[in-house]
């Protein structure tokens, strides 16, 4: 259900930022190849969220499953989250996962939350402030399966979902949008909205150009968006 998102109050907006509260009976799950039709899942990539879960809550935000059922990608979002990330040689193993100390996604508030993915490390941005860097033990090429599915908000076998509030929730095919998130994607209630302050195709040069100027296609509004390598945007 519709409710109030990240700004109750956003300058020359006729109303405030609109999220999606998910209760204990969402169910959303698309197959893999809906969302990258013509594409692989790309090696780098950033994940975008803005996010409010419930207090104390410790579950997967988002799972990726390959075509045997094996959870190949996972965001869990709580206290002290947890990257899953398992390649086509099955690295990083559970062991090496890198967990986020000191991170607290479930106290009650909203948060933005980025995700860059890039070579062999990956870092967390959290309100656009607080970074932190894990090294991630993957393969030099490692490849992920688009013949499975992608789940929101549990993990197949998990009793625990998602519940809460979620404005945005991105996957963009390149490590460089998590550090834009605050700027391009979910700003400040005091920068004006554009028709609907939720998830923006970026424009098709933003990441290949030296060009500063943020620009952006048409605005949708829809808590989960697939940006693929092409730049084209799928929605779940």
């Amino acid at each position: 259900t519709k409710t109030t998102g990240f700004c109750a109050h956003r300058r020359s907006a006729k109303g405030p930022d609109v999220a999606y509260r998910v209760s204990k009976d969402a169910q959303l799950s698309a197959p893999t190849k809906q969302l990258y039709p013509s594409s692989t899942f790309p090696e780098d990539f950033s994940i975008l969220t803005t996010v409010r879960p419930k207090k104390g809550s410790q579950t997967f935000l988002l799972s990726i499953y390959n075509e045997q059922g094996i959870q190949q990608l996972g965001l869990e979002a709580g206290r002290s989250p947890v990257f899953l990330y398992e390649d086509q040689h099955g690295k990083p193993g559970p062991e090496d996962y890198p967990l986020f100390r000191g991170v607290n996604l479930a106290d009650g508030k909203w948060h933005r939350v980025a995700i860059s993915v890039h070579k062999q490390s990956i870092t967390m941005i959290v309100d656009c402030k607080k970074k932190t860097t894990r090294p991630l033990a993957r393969s030099v090429h490692p490849v992920l399966d688009t013949r499975g599915i992608v789940v929101f908000g549990t993990r197949i076998l998990d009793e625990e979902v998602f519940e809460g509030d979620i404005q945005q929730l991105m996957i963009v095919a390149d490590h460089r949008a998590a550090y834009d998130y605050c700027e391009h994607y979910s700003p400040d209630c005091e920068v004006p909205a554009q028709d609907l302050p939720q998830n923006q195709d970026p424009n098709t040069d933003e990441y290949s150009s030296l060009q500063t100027e943020s620009k952006h296609s048409q605005i949708r509004e829809c808590p989960l968006q697939i940006v693929s390598n092409n730049y084209s945007a799928s929605t779940l």
